[in-house]
């Protein structure tokens, strides 16, 4: 046979058919071998580890619960003067602002989440047994302290988990799923802390902070690594390649003008909130010494029962609204809150207008992290940035409270409120005005 005829004869043309068939075949078989190999990252995390990270945060919440109100209760039982108590308190609160970018950098740099999480939690218990054990002031100053810094992690170490675990593309269902365990956390602890320094002491207050802070890094356990994506959990673009993953440098951070905008919004929002319950509670014990702390009380529950209740609808709704319609919900319930108290006199209504710091809380407890994820997303400096907006965050509460003492004092509560309202105001114009939409239109492929 000619060699151009077997060259061109048709079982040689049959013969490559399958042979190429063949090919694509096992082409076919290695790719579903990778396929499966990544499957466990592109499922998402194991329900273990979702369980895992609600239970942290619910646990989380009743440990720091204890470091509230109890501190001033717990010192002055213990015939400490308001000097010394206001002292601690001062050291810990200015701790607390100056440590939120440093706290931030170090989840930033760290390679493992929860074992910074674990070390925070596992301090956070030696400090409470050092109030409960030892309430001198050189033991209790080192234990506020120890407090402090271990809460300028906690915060961002839960929301690295959170992104790491689930991805930018359902963060904002994390994220409200993430408010409410904390605030049915925080609801119940209070209720069994109450419970206990009622019916024994104030000291068994922080033993029982110490107890929860066992089942608390259970529950850290309980997230398995592998589930984890440590460049996700950032905020940078996971790779394939053996790169590393893509980040800008701090400084670049640094000028990212929609996240010093959002920083704006938070500081005006702390500065016209923080200082309105503090006030409605002087006014309440002003009126009725008798009910003011089970009114007062009352004013607080009120809040965590909305943010529980409309926090995952926080998130789903971000997703499909965008972030700034909310964060408009979040300002204007603010400026009505203000302005309701400036002039309503009824106890009983003021529980009710509570509700409004409910619904801000509940918008701000979802938007916050996430906002910074939006701005922030690639850069690999995701928690440092989040430790800025903390220190924004921490820096109007305290000259909150020193503004609207020095006004009541001076012009009344009316006045203090409506300057309070004022600052709310101009918060809702910032986001009107000036912030961008920061929902991503393009979900990333690596995730």
């Amino acid at each position: 046979m000619p060699w151009s005829r077997w060259i061109f004869h048709p079982q040689r043309h049959r013969r490559n058919d399958l042979f190429a068939q063949a090919t694509q075949h096992i082409e076919r078989i290695e790719r579903a071998g990778r396929s499966a190999a990544d499957a466990p990252q592109r499922r998402g995390p194991s329900v273990r580890s979702t369980r895992g990270l609600d239970w942290f945060v619910f646990f989380l919440a009743d440990v720091q619960t204890g470091f509230g109100p109890f501190v001033a209760v717990y010192l002055t039982t213990e015939k400490w003067t308001q000097v010394e108590i206001g002292l601690i308190l001062s050291v810990s609160g200015l701790t607390s602002l100056l440590g939120q970018v440093p706290g931030g950098a170090l989840v930033d740099w760290a390679r493992s989440e929860r074992l910074v999480a674990g070390l925070a939690v596992a301090m956070i218990g030696v400090s409470a047994l050092a109030y409960a054990v030892w309430p001198i002031f050189p033991v209790v100053l080192c234990a506020a302290l120890l407090h402090a810094v271990s809460s300028c992690v906690l915060g961002p170490a839960i929301a690295a988990i959170s992104l790491g675990l689930v991805g930018r593309s359902v963060i904002s269902q994390r994220l409200g799923r993430n408010a409410r365990f904390a605030s049915i956390g925080a609801g119940v602890a209070a209720a069994v802390m109450g419970t206990f320094g009622y019916l024994l002491s104030s000291r068994a207050v922080f033993l029982v902070t110490v107890a929860l802070a066992i089942p608390t890094v259970l529950a850290l356990a309980c997230i398995r690594a592998e589930d984890i994506n440590p460049d996700r959990a950032h905020g940078a673009i996971p790779r394939s390649d053996d790169k590393g993953p893509s980040t800008t440098s701090i400084a670049v951070l640094a000028r990212n003008r929609p996240l010093l905008e959002f920083a704006l919004v938070v500081m005006l929002f702390q500065f016209a909130n923080a200082a309105m319950l503090p006030l409605v509670g002087s006014f309440m014990t002003t009126q009725s010494a008798t009910w003011a702390p089970a009114l007062i009380a009352t004013c607080m529950i009120v809040p965590q029962i909305v943010v529980a209740a409309m926090s995952p609808w926080v998130g789903r709704r971000a997703q499909s609204w965008g972030r700034r319609p909310l964060l408009l919900i979040a300002m204007g319930a603010l400026v009505f809150r203000g302005m309701l108290f400036a002039f309503v006199r009824d106890p009983y209504l003021l529980v009710i207008i509570q509700v409004l710091d409910g619904m801000s809380a509940a918008v701000l407890s979802v938007l916050i992290p996430l906002v910074v994820v939006d701005v922030t997303y690639g850069s690999g400096h995701f928690n440092l940035a989040q430790g800025f907006v903390g220190t924004a965050t921490g820096l109007g509460a305290s000259v909150s409270m020193v503004f609207a003492g020095y006004l009541s004092d001076r012009f009344g509560n009316e006045i203090a409120f409506l300057s309070l309202t004022a600052s709310a105001a101009t918060a809702f114009a910032v986001v009107l005005l000036m912030m961008p939409e920061t929902r991503p239109q393009i979900v990333h492929t690596q995730e």
